[in-house]
């Protein structure tokens, strides 16, 4: 499948421009207006069929919705070029950092992979320029992807392939080696993680797919992983290449993950799409519970797992977007 693509531009109405400088860094900044961070969640109902499959057109058709709603743009291929800077577009490589840890049953969906790819393409950015990642093979299989190194496709690949760096980088409690794909081939990544409960941190989504760009993540779950996510999220390389986050809604886990559990699966049928990754967690965190208290079953915080770290992330110290809702600007369509 080929490629197409869009996103961003909407200062005027809280959208963030993709730039030097991040949505969280210029939330930060002393004496700056009260900016509001936007967050998309797009929906399509009809997205899960009977037999659970999901048609390549519906799933294209609600990430143009989500783009073109939090670009402002209505073209989809113009609301993609708006987001992919000048020298990405020149020749340098995308990468895709899907999730595929919980297994085939709950992994971000080939489907919504492929039709960033397609959008990407038709935004300009050569297919041997898109890379989809994960740690490895196993994670990149689940998701439905299969390796390849051929730059004249779309590539798909993991950190078995191409390896850590062997020096460590460093924030706060975060003292990891990254990954080369990261570090060495991607000059930005778009964050395709897959909401899910998760029995440690509460919620995993955009800030925690970021484990999956180091070689030993289990460093950082301590103390339901908070500092740990947030500190990550603050390493350079993290906070500078990663700037986009395409949420994958479509299914999900409201309890007992990150594995799959078919008994506890439930279908959003959405994605959300936003540049803040504090944002756009926060956001997350409120589906899962909404999922929770509609089921039944006790609020994260109840029940001992209140992911914490979404807080930290936006603390003075860490800077990593809002968690505030009056600082969230929520765009549901």
């Amino acid at each position: 499948m080929k490629n197409r693509r869009e996103f961003l531009k909407d200062a005027a109405t809280g959208a963030m421009l993709l730039g030097t400088a991040s949505a969280a860094e210029r939330l930060a900044v002393a004496g700056a207006p009260a900016s509001k961070s936007k967050v998309v969640v797009a929906r399509d109902a009809s997205l899960q069929d009977a037999g659970g499959a999901r048609e390549e057109q519906k799933v294209l058709s609600l990430l143009d919705k989500a783009m073109t709603a939090y670009t402002g743009r209505e073209k989809p291929v113009e609301a993609w070029k708006g987001v992919i800077p000048a020298h990405v577009l020149a020749g340098q490589t995308i990468g895709l950092k899907v999730n595929g840890l919980g297994g085939r049953g709950i992994a971000t969906h080939a489907v919504l992979t492929m039709a960033i790819a397609e959008r990407l393409q038709q935004a300009g950015v050569k297919a041997g320029n898109i890379l989809v990642w994960d740690r490895n093979a196993r994670d990149l299989a689940a998701c439905g992807m299969t390796v390849n190194t051929d730059a004249g496709r779309v590539r798909c690949y993991g950190s078995d392939v191409a390896g850590y760096e062997d020096q460590e980088s460093e924030w706060g409690t975060a003292r990891i080696r990254l990954a080369k794909i990261l570090t060495r081939e991607c000059a930005m990544v778009i964050n395709l993680p897959i909401l899910k409960d998760h029995e440690i941190a509460g919620v995993t989504f955009a800030m925690k797919n970021m484990y999956g760009v180091v070689d030993k993540p289990f460093l950082l779950h301590a103390n339901g992983c908070n500092p740990g996510v947030a500190d990550l999220n603050c390493v350079a390389a993290v906070r500078e290449k990663v700037r986009l986050t395409i949420g994958d809604a479509i299914s999900s886990v409201y309890d007992g993950g990150p594995g799959f559990h078919p008994e506890r699966l439930w279908f959003p049928n959405a994605l959300v799409v936003g540049e803040d990754r504090v944002a756009v967690d926060h956001t997350a965190w409120g589906m899962i519970e909404k999922q929770r208290a509609a089921v039944g079953v006790p609020t994260l915080e109840a029940a001992g797992r209140k992911p914490n770290y979404i807080a930290t992330a936006a603390d003075g110290a860490h800077r990593r977007g809002t968690c505030d809702p009056e600082r969230i600007r929520l765009v549901e369509v």
